[in-house]
C-alpha cells in the first residue's frame, strides 16, 4: 500500500493541452534597428575634417580616352575649397567647385608626367626598348 502511493507520487503524469492565447488582437514587437556602422564620410565630418573619395570611375569601352569619375564629399572638403580660391561665381554649386578642383589635379598630374619626360628628352638620356620575344622587352 506505500508503495502504491509512492508509486502514484513520482508516475509520470500526461502533459495536459493547454489553449493557445489569441494574439492576433497584440501588436508586434518593435524591431530594434541595427546598429549601423559609421562611414568614412561620416567619421571625417563628426571629427571636422575634410572628406573627398572617388566612388566609381568609368571607361569608354569604345573610346578609351573617354571616362568618367564620381566622386562624393562633405561640406568641410567644399569650405575648404571655397577658401583656397575654387569658387568663381557666387553662384557656383558644390559640384562645380569639387570639379574644378578635380580638374586641377589631374592637370597637375599632367604636367608633372610631360615634365618628367621632358626632363629626360634634354638630359639626352634615352631609354630604349627591343623586343627580344615571348612577349619580352629589353630595356636599355
Amino acid at each position: 500500500m506505500m508503495f502504491d502511493f509512492i508509486k502514484k507520487k513520482f508516475a509520470k503524469k500526461k502533459p495536459q493541452k493547454l489553449p493557445l492565447p489569441d494574439v492576433s488582437s497584440v501588436p508586434p514587437m518593435p524591431k530594434t534597428p541595427a546598429k549601423e556602422e559609421k562611414t568614412a564620410k561620416q567619421l571625417a565630418t563628426e571629427r571636422g575634417e575634410p572628406w573627398v573619395e572617388i566612388l566609381s570611375m568609368d571607361i569608354d569601352a569604345n573610346n578609351l580616352h573617354q571616362g568618367s569619375f564620381e566622386l562624393d564629399w562633405n561640406e568641410i572638403f567644399v569650405a575648404r575649397l571655397v577658401k583656397a580660391g575654387y569658387m568663381i561665381k557666387p553662384t557656383d554649386t558644390d559640384a562645380e567647385i569639387v570639379d574644378r578642383w578635380f580638374q586641377n589635379v589631374c592637370r597637375h598630374v599632367v604636367m608633372e608626367t610631360w615634365e618628367q619626360e621632358e626632363a629626360i628628352r634634354q638630359s639626352g638620356i634615352y631609354v630604349q626598348t627591343r623586343n627580344i620575344g615571348d612577349g619580352r622587352s629589353e630595356v636599355s
